[in-house]
């Protein structure tokens, strides 16, 4: 997933940058940083560091939003546009610190600290995009912008920003802006409260403890030795310890013959949130989505999936629902079948049950071994992590001519961090990639590529951008390197795409640089994706851990052939979840929603989903909608980048070279690099050449 900076960094999406003056010489923030690259001195940031940080850089922003009003010449592009999009350099320096940190090592005064600057922040940002005097200074060069002379990069970020404002409240009266400035300051702890409450359900609040090594029957060796070193952290010596992170759960789905403790795993991921206690999200989500719907009224929208949806390429919820049901019709019918193939299993084995939620992975792994004679247990010793890293990174070169070397003089916000320097072929420096790959307790679930620094061309000069990609991957053991599961292997590759955008991004301006509607954002991750299953690219990754064996062209082949395999399963969870998120968003604020399961349910029987699927997310512990506003009525994307992807994957299959060059050049430039210079489809049109098709998606998946 894109990771952006999901929790609180939303309510800062104004926050520029530009230089500060110093004012506390002790505290990291307040100097150009004197380190390699200009990176973050994590060895020199403390926690007591980020309020006087966040305070001061509010402080300097409100001052330079001053400067701009009180400015008594003719508002110009420079004295107002270009002014705006440089300020804030204190506020962003803290906060691309700040926000990461909160997502990758919480701790209770990390919390602490979030809790009392997101409604600061939130408060901030609102006085900037509600300042009247600003907005008219905005709008008089708007007004003014196609007979100033401007460049089509000037006005395009002079559009963007008079649409801001007009978004977020500008020309609402004094009391409409007032009770949106309060909605927006609850919505924003909300939305803090669902991340924090998720994080303790999914890393604090269950284990599944195994005593008898009986009840692991038909786990692999390698899984049972990762839950014996979980119980040995947790000083339970001789028992087995399953957590709900993913590398944890889902090998105990797939291979655990104990039915009932598979039914306790999975209860205990798909009850998150819902358990009545003090980590209970269910009011939180329903609370949200109401505020939501009275947020958007004000702001001249009937729902908040038609104020998010406005601004995407798909334009409005109509088409979306529109085109998520043409897909699932057909995914439906190609799961149901998937159900029918595996109850036939359960009943051959003598199975008196009827196939359950709990039991899908692990019937879909013997209906695997049954049609495709593989068993992902077989694959799983070729893919061990780092060379899989090495493998995307083999890609890239072949594509773009980029290098990556690991370097070691950077500070790391975490020890498990690793950096490499990332150049053209030319050996001019592009800029730095972190990478994190393993889950702790106190990261959040899930991956994502985010930044500690986005790339910009300021006054013709490039600064380079410091890119990060964290997961939650299977970890090493005593015995064993880390070693992945193909989900996992194109999770980073797909990563590794948005690290490319970010990485490949140029421009002059920080509200347009990279940035393009959220319906694309999952294009450059998704491509991605397609080369990590292409046997050329598995041949350079896919390793014997042990021996070295190149992975032998017979299980490539299988893997090949089981490509549509298990695709109605995911292709409906993920769409359920999909139209669950579009049913929250399309509450007016005359509905009211009384209980949120209910809600969840009557949406799921209305589209016709199956009880042996739940949807990918359900509402409580749903934080791509809840834990920020950014998938809020936009969780859709990814399927919806889908036929870019697949479109544009397939460009690449029709030359005859996956690593054609100068397809790949073409890419780059347009839908990477200058992504931001025009609207999505017109942007991807000037690498295809034409409209995208439908179809190599549905070839892909199986479903035509």
């Amino acid at each position: 997933m894109k990771h952006f900076f999901y929790t609180a960094m939303a309510l800062v999406m104004l926050i520029t940058s530009c230089q500060t003056k110093p004012t506390e010489p002790m505290n990291p923030f307040f100097s150009v940083y004197d380190t390699p690259f200009q990176t973050p001195p994590f060895d020199l940031i403390e926690v007591s560091h980020y309020m006087p940080a966040f305070e001061q850089g509010m402080t300097d922003q409100q001052k330079e939003i001053e400067a701009i009003v009180k400015n008594q010449e003719e508002p110009t592009f420079e004295n107002t546009i270009l002014a705006y999009d440089r300020s804030g350099a204190l506020l962003d320096r803290v906060s691309a610190v700040f926000f990461n940190v909160q997502s990758t090592d919480n701790n209770d005064e990390i919390q602490a600290i979030a809790q009392t600057i997101t409604p600061l922040l939130t408060k901030h940002s609102d006085n900037i995009s509600m300042n009247m005097g600003l907005f008219n200074k905005v709008k008089a060069v708007y007004d003014q912008r196609n007979a100033l002379d401007l460049t089509p990069a000037q006005i395009r970020v002079t559009e963007k920003y008079y649409d801001d404002f007009v978004r977020n409240g500008a020309e609402l009266s004094a009391d409409d802006q007032l009770a949106l400035k309060k909605l927006n300051e609850e919505l924003s702890m909300l939305q803090l409260k669902f991340s924090e409450n998720q994080l303790n359900e999914t890393n604090k609040n269950f284990k599944l403890i195994v005593d008898n090594e009986s009840d692991l029957a038909g786990l692999p060796e390698g899984v049972k030795a990762a839950a014996a070193e979980t119980a040995k952290a947790n000083g339970m010596e001789d028992k087995w310890v399953f957590t709900l992170q993913k590398p944890s759960l889902i090998p105990f789905l797939q291979y655990a013959d104990n039915r009932d403790l598979r039914e306790k795993i999975y209860r205990g991921y798909f009850m998150r949130g819902n358990n009545g206690d003090e980590f209970d999200n269910k009011e939180i989500a329903r609370k949200m989505a109401m505020l939501r719907s009275q947020k958007v009224k004000l702001l001249g929208f009937d729902t908040h999936a038609a104020y998010a949806i406005d601004v995407n390429m798909a334009k409005t919820p109509q088409n979306v629902d529109e085109f998520l049901m043409g897909l699932w019709t057909p995914a439906l019918k190609v799961a149901k079948q998937e159900l029918k193939e595996m109850q036939a299993i359960v009943d051959s084995e003598g199975g008196n049950f009827e196939l359950a939620s709990w039991d899908w992975w692990y019937y879909a792994e013997k209906l695997r071994k049954a049609k495709y004679d593989l068993d992902e247990a077989e694959i799983i010793p070729y893919f061990q992590l780092e060379n899989v890293r090495d493998g995307m990174f083999w890609v890239a070169t072949q594509l773009y001519g980029i290098t990556f070397t690991p370097i070691n003089n950077i500070q790391v916000y975490n020890p498990a961090a690793e950096v490499f320097e990332v150049k053209e072929a030319n050996g001019d420096h592009i800029g730095l990639l972190y990478l994190d790959y393993h889950p702790r307790d106190s990261k959040r679930p899930g991956a994502w590529q985010t930044s500690f620094r986005g790339a910009i061309t300021k006054d013709g000069k490039k600064i380079s951008p410091l890119v990060s990609l964290v997961c939650n991957f299977t970890k090493p053991t005593a015995d064993t390197p880390a070693l992945l599961t193909f989900d996992e292997v194109s999770t980073l590759f797909h990563e590794f795409g948005h690290g490319l955008h970010a990485l490949f991004t140029d421009g002059e301006f920080k509200r347009t640089a990279g940035v393009v509607p959220q319906d694309y954002v999952e294009l450059p991750s998704q491509i991605m994706e397609n080369w990590a299953a292409e046997p050329a690219v598995m041949r350079q990754y896919a390793r014997h851990y042990k021996t070295g064996e190149v992975i032998p062209d017979e299980l490539i082949e299988k893997i090949q052939k089981s490509g549509h395999f298990n695709q109605g399963f995911a292709t409906v969870e993920y769409l359920a979840a999909s139209l669950l998120d579009l049913n929250w968003h399309a509450l007016t604020a005359d509905d009211n929603v009384e209980n949120t399961v209910d809600f969840e349910t009557n949406a799921m029987k209305e589209i016709g989903l199956i009880e042996e699927i739940l949807p990918r997310y359900r509402s409580t512990y749903f934080s791509h909608i809840f834990s920020s506003d950014y998938y809020a009525a936009g969780y859709y994307v990814y399927i919806w980048a889908a036929v870019l992807d697949s479109d544009a994957f397939d460009a690449f299959k029709q030359s005859g070279d996956i690593f054609n060059q100068d397809l790949a050049a073409k890419f780059r430039q347009h839908c990477l690099s200058e992504c931001g210079d025009d609207e999505g489809m017109v942007q991807y049109k000037k690498f295809r050449g034409q409209d995208p098709s439908l179809q190599p998606l549905l070839n892909k998946r199986g479903l035509n």
